[in-house]
């Protein structure tokens, strides 16, 4: 427990902000510090709390032998000064989550989800599908809600779903899960990883301190997860396409013990990636015993997580769907691979240089392709060279006006950008949402 220490916190935000908080009701010395300057308010009631709050590049200066403790934000990698000082000075690492941890009254059923896709959608879906049935379920973790902000508000036989990135397990110890989802491995956060080794290895580490009294569920389509998951201890559950996984999808339906839940068709989420994440969602609540009835009725009402290919409305036949999170080609290839109907594409935002050849093999189903922002000339290029009709504009705005004269019965109208917003944006979120006011404003008119 983590009492009576001198304690530093590298990196505010939200979760420092909240580990901060919650570490001063147990008499510890706490220092905050961070490189760029933070909300005042936030800055005030740590200040007035007796907790020291430092903006200062210079972090490392701080850190010296009679701190017991390093609270890092999971973003802030190992080469950082003050994390290789702590390490030097044998001074213990941890992060916000496993922090709160120790503070958690033992008997709650935590569920914790990571995955290289599909994280959000899946704990997401698990928090929808326990909220039908059960009384106190609580939702946090890498979805932006820091667990020390509500963790001694669980009480014991609560659920708590938690999404847990890689960057968090980095710094996880104690932390255990009664129930941790893996949704898939793929290469990425190599930016952040020495190597693609290392980050399997993170991603294991949702199964640490199981026993065979904790549940693993598994991608059974995923070689990377069910290699790194050979040796685990847990009690595996698989999900997937395969008939031999205990909740699966096939054209028709999903599936759990060979027992149809869910026809495809009344599913409002659509993409075979969505479909993984609704079978790996559904072998987390069933060991909870959550009801078919249950399941159904949040699959014919969810949306989606917001700006993850979330259908948007539906006007005269034709779909809107938001999927501003796409911010490169793999991303959107998902996308287009979700749809069967044709297929009116938005594609734009900030140059990187990257190519838009990687798109080449799944755009079949588009019939028309809109661009904007720093990349319209490329994408146009690019259209051309594919053969497919480009319309070219300076902004998001003016290609939805174009759009709805162009749009007919049974068209999607995707926003999968394959792009960052930040030429005209300050965040993919804020493109979305403009995304979505003008769909209002387009099919209201």
């Amino acid at each position: 427990m983590y009492k009576n220490q001198k304690i530093l916190i590298l990196g505010m935000a939200r979760s420092g902000y909240e580990v901060a908080k919650l570490l001063h009701d147990y008499n510890n010395e706490i220092i905050i510090t961070d490189t760029k300057e933070q909300d005042k308010n936030n800055v005030s009631e740590l200040t007035n709390l007796g907790i020291k709050v430092m903006i200062t590049s210079e972090q490392a200066d701080i850190l010296d032998a009679t701190f017991s403790c390093l609270v890092k934000n999971p973003g802030i990698k190992y080469d950082n000064p003050v994390v290789v000082k702590a390490k030097e000075l044998g001074i213990n690492i941890v992060n916000e989550v496993e922090v709160a941890y120790s503070f958690m009254n033992k008997e709650v059923n935590i569920i914790g989800v990571t995955g290289s896709n599909g994280k959000t959608t899946t704990s997401t879906l698990i928090y929808n599908f326990l909220k039908e049935e059960k009384e106190k379920v609580y939702f946090g973790g890498n979805v932006g809600i820091p667990l020390s902000k509500f963790v001694r508000d669980i009480e014991k036989d609560s659920y708590l779903v938690l999404e847990i990135s890689d960057h968090q397990l980095c710094d996880m110890y104690n932390f255990r899960t009664n129930v941790s989802v893996l949704t898939n491995v793929t290469p990425t956060h190599l930016d952040f990883h020495p190597s693609y080794d290392v980050y399997k290895s993170m991603k294991k580490r949702i199964f640490n301190n199981h026993t065979e009294s904790n549940y693993a569920i598994i991608n059974i389509d995923n070689e990377e997860s069910k290699n790194i998951t050979e040796d685990i201890p847990s009690t595996k559950i698989y999900f997937g396409s395969s008939i031999k996984a205990m909740a699966y999808y096939d054209d028709e339906a999903v599936y759990y013990n060979n027992e149809e839940i869910i026809k495809i068709k009344d599913i409002l989420l659509k993409g075979k990636h969505n479909y993984e994440n609704i079978t790996a969602a559904i072998c987390a609540v069933k060991i909870y015993g959550v009801s078919n009835e249950a399941i159904r009725k949040v699959l014919m009402e969810f949306k989606g997580v917001e700006h993850r290919l979330e259908f948007v409305k539906e006007y005269n036949g034709i779909s809107f769907y938001n999927d501003s999170k796409a911010t490169n080609c793999v991303s959107t290839n998902i996308a287009l691979k979700s749809f069967n109907k044709k297929i009116i594409l938005l594609l734009g935002g900030t140059d990187r240089g990257h190519s838009f050849y990687d798109l080449k093999d799944n755009l079949k189903n588009v019939k028309y392709i809109f661009c904007y922002g720093e990349t319209k000339d490329r994408i146009e290029l690019f259209a051309n060279d594919v053969g497919i009709m480009c319309f070219k504009f300076n902004t998001l705005k003016d290609c939805m006006y174009k759009i709805k004269d162009i749009m007919k019965k049974d068209d999607i109208v995707l926003l999968s950008p394959a792009c960052a917003s930040w030429d005209q944006y300050s965040s993919f979120e804020d493109r979305g949402k403009e995304f979505k006011n003008l769909v209002e404003e387009i099919t209201s008119e």
